[in-house]
Formats: C-alpha cells, structure tokens, sequence
C-alpha cells in the first residue's frame, strides 16, 4: 500500500471548515453571534500563528454540539456542506485525488477539524480514510471533550502511526499534501512532502528541503 495523504482546510477545500462552521453557526442564529464569532476568528487566527491550544478550542467548538439533538444537528450539518463546503470545493483538488487513485494508492484525509464536520466532507471527496480529532459521544450524545488524541502537529503523527499499526502497513513511499507550518511534523515524515498553497513558514521550509511547491487555486 502507497498512501497519499492530505490535509483538508486550506489543502483540498479552499477555506478552512472549522473556521467556516463556526461562521454558519453565527449566521443561523445558533449561538451568540458577536461572542462567539469574536472567539472563532481568534482561534483561527491563534491556528495560523501556530500558538493554537487545541483542547481548548475543540471544547469551544464542540460545545455548541452538545445542546442540541443529533437529529437537530445533522440537519444542520445538511445545510452546511450546501452553503459553506460545495463552494470551497476544488476541481484541481479532484483532479489530484483521481491521480493518486488511477496510480493505485490508498488516499487518506488527515485533519484537526473534528469529524463531526469532516466525515461527509470525506464522503463527498470520494476518500475512504478518514483521521480526524474524535468528538466523545456518550450515549449518542456528544459530551463537548476530545476522544484520544487530536489530530494536530504532532497529535497526526501519532494518530497516523496508531492507523499504520491497525493495519500492518507502513509509510514507505507515501504523500502528505499540505498547507501549513502546523504539519511540518508530518511532513517530515514521508518520502514525498508536497506544500499546497502554503503558507510563508511552511513556504520557506519547502523551498529549503526541495520539497514540492504546488497550488490547486484557481
């Protein structure tokens, strides 16, 4: 098994879908609009500058999820895929992903955003791997805390590692597509690292390891 690997905000989609579920929570009248799109917008920004706590911003955003019915919420995840993801779909993105696929690889998502929001966004990529950060559900009801360990910096190596294990492979040859600095740990992990759209930290870093620059804009 060769994997290709990706990340998903800001890599495959064009937009960050944490950020931009929280910005849909906002616009339908679901939380306190000014408080908590004040508190989105920092932890994005807190994201970007890799000083991100992120069991602190998994509760935050989790929280919303635990007030309300899993009926009520995928509903409501329904109409986020249609006004927040569709448009942040790529074709150069599933032009990559049919590429990897016709070389017969095993293509796999590996993301911080929580898989609450990420599973049908998986589905609609056509990946069937999917690590992401585990919302704890008791009871079918989601609690607000974190399950394991998040997928972020160095958490996707671990998790990764744990999946390799499961499934007796290895990473010999693999791909890890990426925007940004907060994978480096996972980069320098495969054979073939690839920035995608990156940014200046991981930009630099790129250029100095003879990795791959590439975008899939436009």
């Amino acid at each position: 098994m060769t994997l290709a690997i990706f990340d998903l905000d800001n890599t495959l989609l064009n937009g960050d879908s944490d950020h931009a579920w929280g910005e849909f929570l906002v616009e339908e009248g679901m939380v306190d609009a000014e408080e908590y799109k004040r508190a989105n917008d920092r932890f994005y920004e807190e994201y970007l500058n890799g000083e991100l706590d992120v069991f602190h911003y998994q509760r935050f955003v989790l929280a919303p999820l635990t007030r309300h019915s899993m009926d009520e919420l995928e509903s409501w995840r329904e109409a986020f895929m249609a006004k927040k993801v569709q448009p942040m779909m790529q074709d150069k993105a599933a032009k990559l992903l049919a590429d990897h696929r016709e070389q017969g690889h095993t293509l796999m998502i590996i993301t911080a955003t929580n898989r609450f929001i990420t599973e049908p966004i998986a589905e609609l990529l056509g990946v069937d791997h999917l690590i992401a950060t585990e919302p704890e559900l008791v009871n079918g009801k989601f609690t607000g805390e974190v399950a394991g360990t998040p997928s972020f910096q160095e958490g996707k190596v671990v998790r990764l590692n744990d999946w390799l294990a499961a499934h007796n492979e290895s990473l010999d040859g693999a791909w890890f597509y990426s925007d940004s600095h907060n994978d480096l740990p996972l980069l320098k992990q495969v054979a073939n690292a690839v920035a995608v759209d990156p940014d200046p930290t991981l930009e630099k870093t790129a250029i100095a390891n003879g990795w791959q620059v590439m975008s899939l804009r436009g």
